[in-house]
C-alpha cells in the first residue's frame, strides 16, 4: 500500500487550525527561527501536545521549501485531503435536512477560491464544488487564504459542473445563480431550503450550460458604478444572505 501523499501548507491561521482540529494529519511542523510571538508559541505548544516533530528553521530555508509566499514564519507537512467526488457529496446530501452548496463556474485566482471557503465555512455550507478544468486548484495559497476553512468544508471536484448540477436538481435541490440580469435581489429568492448557489468566474460570470441550469438568477443590489463584485465579495454576500433567510425561517425556542 502506497503512504498518503504530503503536502506543505503555511500561514498561522491554516496551521494552527490544523494542529487543533486535525492532528492526526500533520506528520511535522517547521517554525522560522527568532519568531518567539505568542502564535508561534501558540504553534509550539499545539505541535508538542499532539507529539508532532517541530523544526526551527532559517528564513532561507523556509524559503527555498515554500518559493515567495507570504508564509509567516509557519510551515507543517500534511496528509493531503482528498476532495471529495460527486458519489460522497450525494451521500452527505442524503443525510442533511437543508444542505446549502456553493459552486464556483470557473474561478480561475486561489485567493478567489480561498476566500470563497473561509465564507462556506463560517456560513455553514456542507460544500463546495468546483469543476476540474480552467478554475483555480486548491494549493497552498487557497488554503492560507481560506486560513482553515479548506481543512473543514469539503471541496467537490466535478468534471461537469452542468451534469453535476442536474445530479443535485434529482436529489431535491435547487439552483440560484448569481447575475447582475437577474429579475429578483437575492433578497427576494427564497434561499431557505436544499439550496446550491452558483458564482460565475472572474470578468465572464456565468457560462450559458450553467446559467440554463438555474432555477433562479439573483442579482446583488448595488448603488456604485461599478458593474459587477470581485466573485468572492459576490460569494460572501449571498452566502450571508442564504444565512439571514434560514435563521429567519428557523423555529424559535419557546420563551421560558
Amino acid at each position: 500500500m502506497s503512504s498518503p501523499r504530503t503536502e506543505w501548507v503555511y500561514g498561522l491561521h491554516t496551521v494552527t487550525a490544523l494542529l487543533a482540529r486535525y492532528p492526526e494529519r500533520v506528520v511535522r511542523v517547521c517554525l522560522q527561527q527568532g519568531r518567539t510571538d505568542a502564535k508561534a508559541e501558540q504553534i509550539e505548544r499545539l505541535a508538542r501536545a499532539n507529539g508532532k516533530p517541530l523544526e526551527r528553521i532559517d528564513p532561507a530555508r523556509l524559503l527555498a521549501r515554500l518559493g515567495e509566499v507570504v508564509h509567516q514564519g509557519v510551515a507543517a507537512e500534511v496528509q493531503a485531503l482528498a476532495p471529495w467526488r460527486e458519489e460522497e457529496l450525494l451521500s452527505a446530501i442524503e443525510l442533511n435536512r437543508n444542505p446549502l452548496l456553493l459552486a464556483l463556474d470557473g474561478v480561475q485566482d486561489p485567493h478567489n477560491l480561498g476566500a470563497c471557503l473561509r465564507t462556506a465555512d463560517a456560513c455553514g455550507a456542507l460544500a463546495v464544488i468546483v469543476p476540474r478544468d480552467r478554475a483555480a486548484p486548491l494549493n497552498a495559497t487557497a488554503r492560507k487564504i481560506a486560513s482553515g476553512a479548506a481543512e473543514t468544508t469539503p471541496v467537490v471536484t466535478v468534471t461537469n459542473l452542468a451534469r453535476s448540477l442536474t445530479l443535485l436538481k434529482d436529489a431535491g435541490l435547487w439552483i440560484v445563480g448569481a447575475d447582475a440580469s437577474g429579475e429578483q435581489t437575492a433578497a427576494e429568492v427564497d434561499l431557505t431550503g436544499p439550496r446550491v448557489l452558483v458564482l460565475g468566474g472572474e470578468g465572464r460570470g456565468l457560462r450559458a450550460l450553467t446559467r440554463r441550469q438555474c432555477d433562479w438568477l439573483a442579482r446583488l443590489p448595488s448603488q456604485g458604478a461599478v458593474e459587477t463584485l470581485n466573485v468572492s465579495v459576490a460569494a460572501g454576500m449571498l452566502l450571508y444572505e442564504a444565512l439571514r433567510q434560514r435563521a429567519a425561517a428557523a423555529p424559535q425556542p419557546p420563551a421560558p
